[in-house]
């Protein structure tokens, strides 16, 4: 727990100047108060203003900018440190696609901030009193403040998932896990307990595109993060992504982001010295 400024000042060499991209481990959740922050969040260039939150969720790739005039608390926390009965209430917040910056419910603002220095004051009171009372405040302000985020427009209740929603977000939970592996629709369903027709039509209700779109959507995603944070070659993105052919890999990345995966890799280590 810090806030941006102390966080740049702390790390001025490291990792936006230059800006280099990585792959979050952490959540990193991060509240404007004065200023913008600009801040690539999956190749993404995001720009926060006062009073939005940012969210950058483990697993994304996310490319620091020089912080300018940005001011507010940085939260900074493990997966595992939610509960697993807030975790499922939590869900629709910490899912891989959930929305990287935030604008809470303007009635919900103030009491946010308000919260969000609160857990930085408790952060910076080690010693003032037990430990164990120190570590039950610091994790209940952070479970009340993230619990009060989900009420967030753009968020669903998690409550709220029944029918076709609730088999979309369960189709989210399974393609998170086996997209290496499992690249048509008819294998989701298999694994859902439900038709391809089922299937595809939960995914039409929520997203407006196809069950096989969303797949070739999440190795897409993947396959920009290996070329470009972790640097991988073509052919170990291939591989790990299930194609049989680092031709036809070739040929489903150039055609949906109009490079070629060397020339992707290239553009964006650019910044490197």
């Amino acid at each position: 727990m810090s806030t941006v400024e102390e966080f740049f000042a702390q790390h001025d060499d490291w990792p936006w100047n230059p800006p280099r991209p990585g792959r979050a481990t952490f959540h990193y959740l991060i509240l404007v108060t004065e200023g913008e922050l600009a801040h690539d969040v999956d190749h993404v260039t995001r720009t926060v203003t006062p009073g939005q939150w940012l969210w950058v969720r483990p697993g994304h790739a996310q490319c620091w900018h020089p912080p300018g005039a940005a001011r507010g608390p940085f939260i900074l926390f493990e997966p595992d440190v939610l509960r697993p009965d807030l975790a499922r209430l939590m869900a629709p917040l910490t899912a891989h696609d959930a929305p990287a910056v935030l604008s809470p419910h303007p009635d919900d603002g103030a009491w946010l901030q308000q919260t969000a220095l609160q857990l930085l004051d408790e952060h910076r009171a080690l010693g003032r009193r037990p430990l164990d009372v120190h570590h039950a405040l610091r994790r209940s302000l952070l479970e009340s403040l993230l619990l009060r985020l989900a009420n967030s427009p753009g968020i669903a209740p998690a409550t709220a998932g029944t029918g076709r929603a609730d088999r979309y977000g369960r189709f989210l939970d399974v393609l998170e896990l086996h997209f290496r592996e499992l690249h048509h629709a008819a294998d989701y369903a298999a694994l859902l307990g439900c038709s391809v027709r089922t299937l595809s039509r939960a995914a039409r209700d929520a997203t407006g595109k196809g069950v096989r779109e969303l797949i070739d959507e999440r190795r897409l995603l993947e396959a920009r993060r290996l070329l470009g944070n972790a640097r991988w070659d073509a052919r170990a993105v291939a591989l790990h992504l299930g194609f049989t052919d680092p031709a036809n890999f070739g040929r489903f990345f150039r055609d949906r982001t109009g490079l070629t995966p060397a020339a992707y890799a290239a553009r964006d280590t650019r910044t490197d010295p």
